[in-house]
């Protein structure tokens, strides 16, 4: 079996160096060169996404899996490549590091996973109150402290947590609000590296930000977009591990005929349902 569907031309420096996901040249008509990202106008339109099956491009990377791994524990790779580049590669972390990581979703959790595996000396995680089941696992999977944001003052607590000295390492996977950035540079101690994953929208602006902050702290502030081979390859070593209980992070299967429903559940509009990982499953 294998995974990874990330297409790039295969011939620019970006693709030679593993960092595909940067590729500006692709498939014809495509500004970004990876299957999430290619519509189905592009021939032959058989990129995938709730489909039954897919066109591999020559030039596609693909990572082996272990026989008899769950379909659903393989599909965590995607979040847990994420949680491997964007809060230990790209922030550089280091054994011993506070690190907080803002949003408590797949990739929030994904980060947790990632920052123990690091050696983080100490781990703490916001969320909201219906997020209750997220917070949970994110002790679980090791955080030392979790912090309800709208209930909580995000600032005051990590300044409490941290004996007033802050974070070394801050990872924003919010979605939307743009506070937490603006919190990121509140808590992030001198020195410090923030980086920013959560999309936020278009045109979104920061209106509490203090930008001087950045200077006197000497702030480093890092935009990260999608995974790549560096990340992918240990998330797939650890899914394969098994060390930890990765796959409680999968709360939802769907068929292709119930795509509806599962996007409402992933997004939180469905009654009684916690969702965390939600995955289509065509044969069903």
């Amino acid at each position: 079996m294998a995974v990874e569907p990330v297409l790039g031309c295969g011939y620019c420096r970006a693709c030679l160096t593993g960092a595909y996901r940067r590729c500006r040249t692709g498939r014809p008509g495509t500004a970004i060169a990876s299957y999430a990202f290619i519509p189905t106008s592009v021939v032959p339109g058989l990129w995938g996404g709730y489909a039954e099956y897919m066109y591999l491009d020559p030039h596609t990377v693909m990572h082996k899996v272990a026989p008899g791994l769950p379909i659903e524990l393989v599909a965590l790779y995607q979040p847990i490549a994420a949680g491997m580049r964007w809060a230990v590669q790209e922030p550089g972390t280091k054994i011993g590091d506070t690190v907080v990581i803002l949003g408590c979703g797949q990739r929030g959790l994904a980060s947790v996973v990632a920052v123990r595996e690091a050696g983080a000396g100490r781990v703490i995680v916001t969320g909201l109150r219906r997020d209750a089941h997220k917070l949970e696992l994110a002790h679980e999977f090791g955080a030392d402290a979790t912090i309800v944001a709208d209930q909580e003052d995000t600032v005051e607590r990590v300044r409490e947590l941290t004996g007033g000295e802050g974070a070394d390492v801050v990872v924003d996977v919010t979605a939307v609000s743009v506070q937490p950035i603006a919190d990121a540079v509140e808590i992030a101690k001198p020195g410090a590296t923030i980086i920013i994953a959560g999309v936020k929208g278009s045109g979104a602006t920061i209106p509490n930000l203090v930008s001087d902050k950045l200077l006197i702290k000497e702030l480093t502030i890092k935009g990260v977009w999608s995974q790549d081979l560096r990340a992918f390859e240990p998330a797939l070593a650890l899914i394969e591990s098994r060390k930890r209980p990765l796959e409680k992070m999968h709360t939802h299967t769907f068929g292709l005929n119930e795509v509806d429903l599962a996007v409402r559940t992933l997004a939180g509009r469905v009654e009684g349902q916690n969702a965390i990982h939600v995955m289509v499953v065509p044969k069903l």
